[in-house]
């Protein structure tokens, strides 16, 4: 795996993926940027919500389980010093489904984040505690 950084001015960059797809990152005003995209820390907990929503969503569908929607909310709290790593992030999974089991929900969650999900998984041994919580929505 591989990407490449381009500096574009002030505090704009774009990245882009080994597989050819391109992101504009940008810092807040007050740090020289236009807000002009994410910003890096950013960057990483939605690659960390995407990286699980997609376990949760390939674990219920081999499982063959009658899911039509998932919408993952995180919410991080970050360091209060440099580095303001993040210190704590909580995943909310609302999944929907005609008759969707809670038993199959709650494995798959449980699955992503103790075997699957790679970005879960590597943050939390750099000391990021990760919670999660889910809510089934019959539809």
């Amino acid at each position: 795996m591989q990407a490449t950084i381009t500096w574009d001015g002030n505090a704009k960059f774009t990245g882009e993926s080994g597989s050819g797809h391109r992101v504009t990152m940008d810092g807040p005003p007050d740090h020289g940027g236009e807000n002009l995209g994410p910003r890096p820390m950013e960057m990483i907990l939605l690659g960390l919500g995407t990286c699980t929503s997609f376990d949760v969503m390939h674990i219920l569908q081999k499982s063959r389980a009658p899911v039509t929607d998932c919408v993952a909310d995180l919410e991080a709290e970050r360091a209060d010093s440099v580095p303001s790593v993040f210190t704590n992030i909580h995943i909310h999974f609302k999944v929907t489904g005609k008759g969707l089991k809670e038993a199959q929900v709650k494995r798959a969650v449980q699955l992503s984040s103790e075997k699957y999900c790679s970005a879960s998984i590597m943050l939390e041994k750099g000391g990021v505690n990760i919670t999660h919580s889910f809510e089934i929505i019959d539809g």
